[in-house]
């Protein structure tokens, strides 16, 4: 079951926020995250996509059904919410089952079907337990076993994890995935979680301002950024003006480093990405592009100290990161430095 957005646009009443022309398509159990700033149009995207929000131009379409028009209950989408949503009258089984009831399932097909599901999430000895007797994690697991009792069309998710303590949200990030995979189902995330984008996602798709600005793997996203604002927002980085000096030779301003130009012409404006992975620290003096200066903050991470360095003329620290930081000098290699056009 694809799903596909073509050319939506929509505005809420009185505002012009909203989503502004986007075009994307989510492929038959594919699971597409969606990142951006606050106020991007990450949850109009999903609201359209349900239909709790209508009113949009373009369309929206469901294995090539227009959604447009029908309400929520006829889309057959499977939705988990950031607060669960589920009932604190009901037992875990009857939460899981109620989707199922709704569309007039006998009960002990719909009880089987339940249990099924608890099995699979790893809480079938609950099935009886009130929902206020369990932690925040096995909530959110019979949220998405209540999402998936329907065998929906497609799955909505939005920001599954967010309210769950961080070694608890990993643990549940690689179980909803797995149980994605299991079921293939179509699937659209949206998350303020960078990490949690590019572990789960086959594809990310980054909004600003309601426009769609990449949508590609997440390694081409990290790594192949289509703009300066990409860039900026995913990940940790250092984004700094420079002019093609030569062919393969650009100019900071401060400092002429060796960069595939790729065949920019003299004189172009773009602008240097460079990842903190990939500054080196204190590099033999004849270094390509070794850059002299001194740190001045670092940050503890365990395995890593993430720092700043400082270099004359700059205007803004690189940022860096290894297991030791540097003390005199860093560099860059060719080959991780990435040009943005302006």
């Amino acid at each position: 079951m694809s799903l596909v957005l073509d050319h939506v646009r929509y505005t809420y009443p009185g505002s012009t926020h909203g989503l502004d022309d986007v075009s994307l398509d989510v492929r038959t159990g594919e699971l597409v995250a969606v990142i951006g700033p606050s106020g991007s149009g990450k949850s109009t995207l999903l609201k359209l996509v349900s239909g709790l929000e209508t009113g949009h131009t373009g369309r929206i379409a469901l294995d090539g059904e227009d959604l447009s028009g029908k309400p929520v209950h006829r889309r057959h989408i499977g939705m988990v919410f950031q607060s669960y949503a589920l009932f604190p009258h009901l037992n875990v089984q009857d939460n899981v089952a109620y989707g199922l009831k709704l569309r007039k399932v006998a009960t002990g097909a719909r009880r089987k079907r339940a249990q099924e599901l608890l099995d699979l999430v790893g809480l079938g000895s609950f099935a009886q337990r009130a929902v206020a007797q369990l932690s925040g994690g096995q909530q959110q697991r019979v949220a998405l076993a209540r999402a998936l009792a329907i065998d929906p069309r497609a799955l909505l998710l939005d920001e599954p994890l967010s309210a769950l303590d961080a070694g608890v949200r990993g643990r549940l990030r690689d179980e909803i995935r797995a149980i994605q995979q299991r079921f293939n189902a179509t699937t659209l995330l949206v998350t303020h979680d960078q990490e949690e984008a590019l572990t789960m996602a086959d594809r990310v798709a980054v909004l600003q301002d309601g426009r769609l600005l990449q949508i590609a793997t997440p390694r081409e996203i990290y790594e192949q950024p289509a703009s300066r604002a990409v860039a900026e927002f995913v990940g940790l980085s250092t984004v700094l003006p420079a002019t093609v000096a030569a062919p393969d030779r650009i100019d900071l301003g401060f400092a002429l480093l060796a960069a595939a130009t790729q065949g920019r012409a003299t004189g172009t404006s773009v602008h240097v990405l460079i990842r903190p992975e990939h500054v080196q620290p204190d590099p033999a003096p004849d270094a390509l592009n070794r850059l002299a200066g001194r740190t001045s903050a670092q940050r503890y991470l365990g395995a890593l100290t993430r720092y700043d360095f400082e270099v004359s003329g700059a205007g803004k620290p690189f940022l860096a990161e290894s297991r030791a930081a540097a003390s005199q000098a860093i560099a860059v290699a060719p080959e991780h430095i990435r040009l943005l056009d302006d």
